[in-house]
């Protein structure tokens, strides 16, 4: 840290503590390895070309994870109506619980997907995941709840997303 109180940035520590973060997030996003590697490259090759100073490691994350937001959304403009891997072959979870569990979430709308990811395997709080967004706590709670409940309803009896059914908390 120097005086100013920002960070000294070393590229190769940022891309060994947060590469996961970068590849998993790009991977919920595009449900494709190959694409979500590609948006890997190029998050970090922006962090190595515009060499910013950060505030802290919670700073960095935060424009980490903005970076590979903003990247998913150019890949989804520029390649429309691209088959996508549904399933990983590669993406290793330490149990098949954990595994249904991520496939289902992937199965959810980018919407629910991203802030689900967000919440539970990127451990952000609400009020971080509504700064890197930029949305309203509010909404961020609403698509978590309708999220889990989506989750819940998958995973217990193969309920669709698609259907006319809502979720209504008792």
């Amino acid at each position: 840290m120097n005086n100013a109180g920002c960070i000294q940035l070393n590229i190769d520590e940022a891309i060994n503590k947060y590469s996961d973060l970068v590849y998993k997030l790009a991977y919920c996003r595009t449900k494709n390895k190959y694409d979500a590697e590609d948006i890997f490259q190029d998050v970090f090759l922006q962090l190595v070309k515009y060499q910013l100073t950060f505030t802290g490691e919670e700073h960095l994350k935060a424009w980490l994870i903005k970076v590979t937001i903003n990247c998913c959304n150019k890949y989804f403009l520029s390649l429309k109506n691209r088959p996508y891997e549904l399933i990983p072959e590669d993406l290793v979870y330490l149990t098949p619980e954990e595994s249904e569990v991520y496939q289902a979430v992937l199965s959810l709308q980018k919407k629910y997907r991203t802030v689900i990811h967000l919440f539970y395997y990127e451990e952000l709080t609400i009020k971080q995941i509504s700064d890197v967004l930029g949305k309203k706590e509010g909404t961020i709670k609403s698509l978590l709840s309708r999220g889990r409940n989506l989750l819940k309803m998958k995973l217990l009896d193969g309920f669709s997303e698609e259907s006319d059914i809502h979720v209504r908390k008792i």
